[in-house]
């Protein structure tokens, strides 16, 4: 690790490193005995490291995911949502919102005041805005899966599978795209570009915007849990 390197770069590169591992464990465990029966151990181990990293954006598949394993889809469900790295051309809530959000937890589960990350204290605007980049995604995507179950007769691995690899606008798909309503296509069109571009727009508006009080409402604790 280069001691240079930013807390967003080793946020990124740690995270992602993890990403990767566990997307090819998940594969490879899970669909041994399914998709990857036919290959010999070498290329078990190829297709599922290929498997593991292409739903974080990359798109392309070397075994038909309407074969897989409703395990192995959800898991590419959590691939495609959290996507790749901040700033680039990845799709998804990013890597380094989900890193972030992970670590707010570890600090309230431990009661500490502050969240810190590689001895960096991090800005409590920063954690509001990963809050609300991952809960509008989180909810693009069920109102999108509930309109599409209502309407179609597909199941909820596929239509799901469908929806979030069209918010991180990644390209997969079990192969029901073409046998989608009309309506339900441009449904996940409109979903592609406010999975590409909402993200993006909500974080640089909520940047911009910081405005002052000059005044404190009375604090109140409302039952969590």
């Amino acid at each position: 690790e280069h001691p240079r390197w930013s807390l967003h770069t080793r946020l990124t590169v740690h995270v992602t490193a993890i990403l990767l591992l566990a997307g090819f464990a998940a594969v490879l465990a899970l669909e041994w005995t399914r998709t990857l029966q036919s290959f010999g151990f070498a290329d078990k181990v190829l297709v599922a490291a290929f498997q593991g990293t292409m739903p974080r954006t990359a798109g392309f598949n070397s075994v038909d995911y309407a074969l897989m394993d409703d395990a192995t889809l959800l898991v590419t469900d959590v691939l495609m949502f959290i996507g790749g790295g901040s700033g680039g051309t990845a799709g998804g809530i990013k890597v380094t919102t989900f890193a972030l959000l992970l670590f707010v937890m570890v600090a309230e589960v431990r009661g500490e005041k502050s969240v810190t990350i590689f001895d960096r204290r991090v800005d409590t605007r920063v954690q509001r805005q990963a809050l609300a980049v991952a809960l509008i995604g989180i909810g693009l995507v069920t109102v999108s899966t509930i309109v599409l179950l209502a309407g179609t007769p597909f199941g909820l691995n596929e239509l799901l599978f469908e929806v979030t690899s069209a918010f991180a606008t990644v390209g997969l798909s079990t192969g029901i795209t073409a046998q989608l309503p009309e309506w339900g296509q441009w449904t996940l069109i409109g979903l592609m570009y406010l999975g590409r571009i909402g993200p993006i727009t909500m974080v640089s508006a909520l940047a911009a915007r910081q405005r002052g009080r000059r005044y404190d409402l009375p604090a109140e604790r409302p039952l969590i849990g």
